[in-house]
């Protein structure tokens, strides 16, 4: 087996309680890297189409990469997959922290579960050895407490866990770790909750191999001193990404009031964004397993209205935006304290902002009124509302029980035109970057084509077409997307830091390739399910449909289908079906694809020999 990974996989059938560990070929390794990867290879292979999400069929994943746990900056990430509750096809979420170091040193590179446990129960992995525990007296309780409880009863141990919103299964539930690390998109806290699993806790001293220690030390230095000349290493663990609220909140990069708003004319004193207010209860920095950057931030007790305990993790951008601009509040303190709420219950910050600036609009335009809402007047910057309505989501109480399981479900309950205000792409809330601004000042980047037909719609950190290789490339080697492709995006600090590692001696070209594999590999799980990116929703807000009057983005539109059509192109995927060629899979090995996609009854026939 290559350095760089443990060579094992766990398998955990919840139903019959049956634990077992296989050693992959190398090849699965080499050919998928790592992460969402091998995880997409895997459900693939062993799970079949049409499964219920929330069913005892559906399998549930948490990958490492080759980088997790070795010397690589940022090489703290693992990530978690499984069919989506929300989209209904390929779900996989991302987090760092610590756990996912953790897991390879308790002797594995992942982890899956399929079934349901009759009661529920957390997996303890502990230096190669595997068990199941019971977990009544966690059920209930929220992520804080669950990891503090585990950590007490396992020293030395990391927890990820699912919070009451992950038990009540809403769609839009996270899996959390670090007291405000998440792997939160696709829904995938409510898979864990629905197989009635807790918690994984990993705890080891097994050392992840090197192959070329010296190298890889020399290549992490190389590194951190780039980082410090340029700036960017002292900025980043000030700030961490919640530096810049208050201008992305008018120079049309933050959406405002449900992506329908103009933030100079609807928020225009963003004062309370700045991120210095972002910092203003700061207790102490604190960071992903040996990442010098730091960028996360620990608070104290919360002061004056809100009184959310001290651990509340500082702001990222995304929250602020979610929570922010986009429901026309600037009130830091009530947005952490909507985020402590999302983070100690387990839930999406950026789908659970969402959905209250969409539940303020249907307010606001009289689809729902106080006698729906339990009272609660939620008005455009209305954060006491916004704080209260967050709470009830979370405990699926009253009218958040409407909201708890994302906008497209929500409007379809609420009803009476409520879809009007229902901003989603193929059934996920978007990140908050609205593509016009990306597309306008960064000519030739995916921009709405990324949220419209990536395999997880609505995702800000993941790109669609050729350039999304690299992306797919850095999420399988477990590494950060901020810190280390700051580097990596310069000269061949890729290709010598995973061969320094695993000692694949590889090219740059074969390891994008690797990356097209992983999108392929992707898109195909969501086509077994009958999903067409071409036929997802996609809120015509988000493409300026129609288009702002004033502002920064004043008369920009995005043709999303010329968009798509190019990208399409690029990849070799059918314009129409958006299948990809036979000779597309057969140059990435997926030949096992190739025959099912690409079967003798539908291959072109070809003439007589003129």
């Amino acid at each position: 087996m290559a350095a760089g990974y443990m060579g094992k996989l766990l398998f955990v059938n919840l139903s019959t309680q049956e634990i077992k560990e296989e050693a992959p070929d190398e090849s699965l390794y080499r050919d998928f890297i790592g992460g969402y990867g091998i995880g997409a290879r895997i459900l693939y292979d062993r799970q079949k189409a049409g499964v219920d999400p929330l069913g005892p069929e559906n399998i549930l994943g948490m990958i490492t990469g080759p980088l997790t746990g070795s010397p690589a900056i940022g090489g703290a990430r693992y990530q978690v997959v499984a069919k989506s509750p929300l989209t209904g096809g390929w779900g996989d979420a991302n987090s760092g922290g610590h756990f996912g170091p953790y897991l390879k040193f308790a002797g594995y590179d992942g982890v899956f579960f399929n079934g349901i446990s009759e009661k529920p129960v957390y997996l303890f992995v502990d230096n190669g050895k595997a068990e199941l525990r019971d977990a009544a007296h966690l059920w209930g309780k929220g992520t804080y407490e669950t990891e503090d409880t585990l950590g007490v009863e396992h020293k030395r141990a990391r927890v990820i866990c699912i919070g009451p919103a992950g038990e009540k299964l809403s769609r839009v539930a996270s899996i959390n770790t670090h007291k405000g690390d998440a792997a939160a998109r696709s829904g995938l806290g409510a898979v864990m909750g629905s197989k009635k699993l807790k918690a994984v806790v990993a705890k080891g001293n097994k050392e992840v191999p090197i192959a070329d220690i010296e190298a890889t030390n020399k290549l992490r230095t190389e590194h951190i001193e780039d980082l410090k000349e340029s700036g960017f290493l002292e900025r980043f663990h000030q700030y961490g990404t919640g530096g810049h609220g208050d201008m992305s909140a008018h120079s049309g990069d933050t959406p405002v009031r449900n992506w329908g708003g103009i933030g100079v004319f609807d928020v225009p004193d963003v004062s309370g964004l700045n991120k210095d207010k972002v910092i203003a209860n700061l207790d102490k920095r604190i960071g992903c397993w040996r990442c010098p950057a730091a960028c996360k931030g620990s608070l104290k007790e919360g002061t004056g209205e809100y009184k959310y305990p001290a651990g509340n993790h500082r702001l990222e951008y995304e929250t602020i935006g979610a929570f922010g601009a986009n429901c026309g509040n600037t009130n830091v303190e009530s947005i952490e304290m909507a985020s402590h709420l999302c983070n100690s219950y387990g839930m999406d910050t950026i789908s659970a902002g969402s959905i209250i600036a969409f539940a303020m609009e249907c307010y606001e335009n009289g689809i729902i009124t106080k006698r729906d809402t339990d009272g609660i007047e939620l008005t455009w910057g209305n954060h006491q509302a916004l704080v209260a309505m967050t709470e009830k989501m979370a405990k699926r109480e009253g009218f958040g029980d409407i909201l708890a399981d994302g906008v497209k479900v929500a409007a379809e309950r609420i009803g009476k035109g409520a879809e009007k205000f229902a901003v989603h792409a193929g059934g996920q809330e978007l990140g908050m970057h609205d593509p016009k601004v990306v597309g306008h000042q960064f000519a030739g980047m995916p921009s709405a084509a990324m949220y419209w037909m990536n395999s997880t719609p609505g995702r800000h950190s993941q790109a669609f077409g050729p350039v999304s290789f690299v992306t797919h490339l850095n999420n399988a080697m477990g590494t950060c997307m901020i810190i280390f492709m700051w580097r990596a995006a310069r000269g061949s600090y890729v290709q010598r830091m995973m061969t320094a590692v695993t000692g694949f001696d590889r090219s740059m070209e074969e390891l994008l390739k690797a990356g097209e594999r992983i999108a392929n590999m992707r898109h195909v799980f969501n086509l077994r399910e009958g999903l067409n990116p071409l036929e997802h929703y996609i809120h015509p807000r988000v493409c300026g449909q129609p288009p702002q009057k004033d502002g920064p983005l004043a008369g920009i539109t995005m043709d999303i289908k010329e968009e798509a059509w190019w990208h399409l192109g690029a990849l070799d995927w059918d314009r129409r079906t958006t299948v990809p060629s036979r000779n597309k899979l057969l140059e990435l090995g997926l030949n096992d694809i190739a025959e099912e996609l690409w079967p003798p009854e539908k291959m072109p026939r070809m003439g007589p020999p003129v």
